[in-house]
């Protein structure tokens, strides 16, 4: 039997970026423009809103929070006083919308997008000849100060970054290969040393979790399962979460809480038209690993 899980919080559009910080697990609800929080308690509440979607989200050092502009393929700053100003334009460099984004200890943030029409090419040409046929895309590094380069090209459709908890090593998820892909982290947050951590095909991972057995939980877009996976690919459980799982963190007081947010549908334009994404969550037996 699988392991038990809870409906923390009903009526999101679809919720990415969870960051589990000051007691809250913060997401990104997509088409309600909104970067929200809940407690373990289930109290949702909106945080602030911004004229796009937000996507990836993230502190730095000095309690500023980074915001995903989808869209508009920006990186914000939202102030620890709630001023929210333009951190970085990564327009020059992302081939389509950004989304998921982890902001390491100095923070130096690195940024996913699309590099293509996904919505489009699936609906055009549907998934499986998507994922074997595709543009790829730009890994983007903003530095603390706003400045935007290129740390991984060739990537296909990055997602889910997560950085190990001794600042060593990137792990991403390549969505449209089915693997998880390391890199080392060198001075000024140089990525080399790229090598597939895990294959995760027939699975493809969204969102993703990192514990602190080295384990990686990964959201399945494709299927209504959330799975942990140990490097090289081994599964090492399985959770059923009713609606497909785009974004997964590890959370709560001693880190065991692993929160799952779940869509009817990826489409944009189905997703948009009402709130009928959850937040499952589910407690496990390895804590939370990695920056937040």
């Amino acid at each position: 039997m699988g392991r038990a899980t809870t409906v923390l919080a009903g009526g999101i559009y679809f919720g990415e970026g969870p960051r589990w910080y000051d007691g809250r697990l913060w997401f990104s609800d997509f088409y309600a423009h909104a970067v929200k929080s809940v407690s373990l308690a289930g109290d949702v509440r909106t945080e602030f809103e911004i004229d796009d979607r937000p996507s990836g989200l993230g502190w730095t050092p000095d309690g500023a929070m980074l915001v995903v502009s989808m869209t508009r393929r920006q990186v914000l700053r939202r102030s620890a006083d709630g001023v929210i100003s333009l951190h970085a334009d990564l327009s020059a460099l992302a081939g389509f919308h950004c989304n998921d984004m982890v902001v390491d200890a100095e923070g130096r943030a690195y940024v996913g997008n699309f590099g293509f029409d996904l919505d489009g090419q699936i609906e055009a040409r549907g998934v499986q000849s998507v994922i074997e046929d595709h543009p790829t895309a730009n890994l983007i590094c903003v530095s603390p100060e706003g400045a935007v380069s290129v740390a991984a090209p060739g990537m296909n459709f990055p997602n889910g970054p997560v950085i190990t908890p001794d600042g060593t090593t990137l792990i991403v998820g390549e969505t449209l290969s089915g693997a998880l892909t390391a890199f080392d982290i060198g001075p000024g947050g140089v990525l080399s040393g790229r090598r597939l951590w895990a294959p995760t095909w027939p699975r493809v991972p969204d969102g993703i979790a990192l514990d602190a057995e080295g384990a990686i939980w990964i959201a399945n877009p494709i299927a209504p399962e959330c799975v942990r996976i140990a490097q090289g690919g081994e599964v090492l459980e399985v959770i059923e979460t009713g609606q497909n799982c785009f974004a997964c963190m590890l959370g709560g007081d001693d880190g065991r809480t692993l929160f799952m947010l779940t869509a009817e549908s990826s489409l944009a334009h189905e997703a948009a038209k009402a709130p009928k994404g959850r937040l499952l969550i589910a407690t496990v037996d390895a804590p939370r690993a990695g920056r937040p």
